[in-house]
C-alpha cells in the first residue's frame, strides 16, 4: 500500500474508532440507562433536561477550548499526540462507565461529560488532519470515506453491544446491567484498538516553533484577524453553527425523545441500527454526489431533509414512524458532515488548519450547546416533549440560508 494510501486509511480508520462512542454509548446506551438507572424517581421531562445540560456542558468546553488547543497544535506541529491525548482521556471516561451504581446520576454525569469532552476535542485534530493526508481534490471523498466507516464501524459496534444487551445468558452475563457494564467497557477498547492505524500511518506533520501558551495566543489572535478580513470562512462557520443545532441535536436526543413518548427502549436502539447501515453507502454516495453538483447543493439538499424530518417527528405516534425517520436522517446525516469538513477545508490557509477547524469545531459545539437543552428546556416549560423537537427546525432552516452566501466550491483567495 503506498504511503499516502495507507495515510488516508490510517485516517479514515479513526472514524471507525470514535463512532463506537458516538453510537452505542451517546446516541444509544447512555441517554436509556441515564433515565432509567441512574437518574430514577424523577418525571421524564426532568430526565431529559439533566441529559440535555450533560451534553451542553461538555459541549461548551470544547467550544471554549478548541480554537486556543488548534492554535497551540499548530504552533508544534503537533496534531495528532493532541488527537490521540484526547481519544485517551475519552476511551478511559467510557470504561469508567461501568463503575457507576444505580442511582449515581451525577458520577455517570461527570464521566459521561469527560468522555465527551475527549469525544469532541480529538475531533478538532482529527478534522484538521485531513488536510494532511488528502490533496483538495479529494477530500469530498476522503472525507466521506471517513464517515462510511464511522457508520460501519459504529453499526457493527452497536450491533455486538444490541445482541449481548438483550440475550445475556447466551453470552454467559447474569442480567442486562452486567451487560451493559461489559458494553462500556468494550467501546473503550474498541475506540483504543482502532485508534492505533492512525498513530502508526499517518505522519506526525511538520516541527512547529514553540508549543506554548503565549505562542497559541498568539496564533490565535492572528486567526482571528484572517477570520475578520475572510467573508466566506465566516459565512460558512455562521451557517454551520446554525444548521449543526439541529443534526446534533437529532443525533443525541433521538432516543431519549422516543422514550419520552413511551415507544420501547429495545426497538429505538434497533432504529439507530438502522441508521447506521444506511448511512454506510450513504455517505459514500453523497461523497461522490458532492464531487458532481458540489459540495454546498448536496449540504443544502441534506439541511431540506433534516427539516422536514424535525416537523415529522412533532406528531410521530409509532415504532413504525420512529424507524422510517431512521431510514431518512442515515441517507444523508453522514453526507452532510462530510461535505461540510471538506467544504471548509477549501477555506482553510496552509499551516493554520487545526486553529481554522478549532473555530470550525467552536461553532459546532456551540450548536451543540444550544440544541440538546433548548430541546429539553422548551419540553419542560410546556409540559410536552413534542414541542422541543420543532425548536429546532428554525435553526436548519436559517442555516441553509446563510450558507447560500458562501462560495458554491468553497474556494478563498487566501486558502489558494
Amino acid at each position: 500500500m503506498a504511503t499516502r494510501d495507507r495515510a488516508v486509511w490510517g485516517w479514515a480508520l479513526y472514524d471507525w474508532a470514535n463512532s463506537a462512542f458516538a453510537t452505542v454509548v451517546m446516541a444509544g446506551l447512555f441517554p436509556v440507562v441515564f433515565r432509567d438507572v441512574w437518574s430514577t424517581g424523577v418525571a421524564p421531562e426532568v430526565g431529559t433536561f439533566r441529559l440535555g445540560v450533560v451534553n451542553s456542558a461538555a459541549s461548551l468546553v470544547v467550544a471554549v477550548a478548541a480554537p486556543l488547543l488548534g492554535a497551540m497544535a499548530d504552533a508544534g506541529g503537533r496534531r495528532k499526540p493532541w488527537l490521540v491525548g484526547f481519544a485517551a482521556l475519552g476511551a478511559a471516561g467510557t470504561g469508567l462507565l461501568a463503575l457507576v451504581p444505580g442511582g449515581g446520576w451525577i458520577a455517570a454525569a461527570l464521566l459521561y461529560g469527560g468522555a465527551t469532552v475527549g469525544f469532541m476535542a480529538a475531533n478538532v485534530f482529527y478534522d484538521a488532519l485531513l488536510m494532511e493526508v488528502a490533496p483538495a481534490e479529494r477530500r469530498d471523498r476522503v472525507s466521506a470515506l471517513g464517515y462510511a466507516l464511522g457508520y460501519l464501524g459504529g453499526g457493527l459496534a452497536f450491533l455486538g453491544t444490541l445482541a449481548v444487551v438483550l440475550d445475556p445468558p447466551r453470552f454467559g452475563l447474569p442480567d442486562a446491567a452486567a451487560a451493559v457494564r461489559v458494553s462500556f467497557l468494550a467501546v473503550a477498547a474498541w475506540w483504543a484498538v482502532f485508534t492505533v492505524p492512525l498513530v502508526r500511518w499517518v505522519p506526525r506533520g511538520s516541527a512547529g516553533t514553540r508549543l506554548d501558551l503565549l505562542e497559541g495566543v498568539r496564533r490565535l489572535a492572528d486567526t482571528l484577524g484572517r477570520l475578520r478580513a475572510h467573508g466566506p470562512a465566516v459565512r460558512f462557520l455562521i451557517a454551520y453553527w446554525l444548521y449543526m443545532d439541529g443534526v446534533d441535536t437529532v443525533v443525541r436526543m433521538a432516543v431519549d425523545y422516543g422514550m419520552a413518548l413511551g415507544l420501547g427502549a429495545a426497538d429505538l436502539m434497533k432504529a439507530l441500527l438502522v441508521t447506521q447501515f444506511v448511512g454506510f453507502p450513504a455517505a459514500l454516495v453523497y461523497g461522490r454526489l458532492g464531487e458532481r453538483v458540489g459540495p454546498r447543493a448536496a449540504i443544502l439538499a441534506g439541511l431540506a431533509v433534516y427539516a422536514g424530518v424535525t416537523v415529522w417527528a412533532r406528531g410521530m405516534d409509532s415504532v413504525g414512524e420512529f424507524y422510517t425517520l431512521a431510514v431518512v436522517v442515515g441517507l444523508v446525516q453522514g453526507g452532510v458532515q462530510a461535505l461540510s469538513r471538506s467544504l471548509f477545508s477549501r477555506l482553510v490557509p496552509v499551516g493554520r488548519s487545526a486553529e481554522f477547524f478549532g473555530f470550525y469545531n467552536l461553532m459546532g459545539k456551540f450548536a451543540a450547546v444550544l440544541g440538546p437543552v433548548l430541546m429539553g428546556a422548551v419540553g419542560l416549560w410546556t409540559g410536552d416533549p413534542r414541542n422541543g423537537v420543532l425548536a429546532v427546525t428554525g435553526l436548519v432552516v436559517a442555516g441553509g440560508l446563510v450558507l447560500l452566501g458562501v462560495p458554491a466550491g468553497g474556494a478563498s483567495r487566501d486558502a489558494a
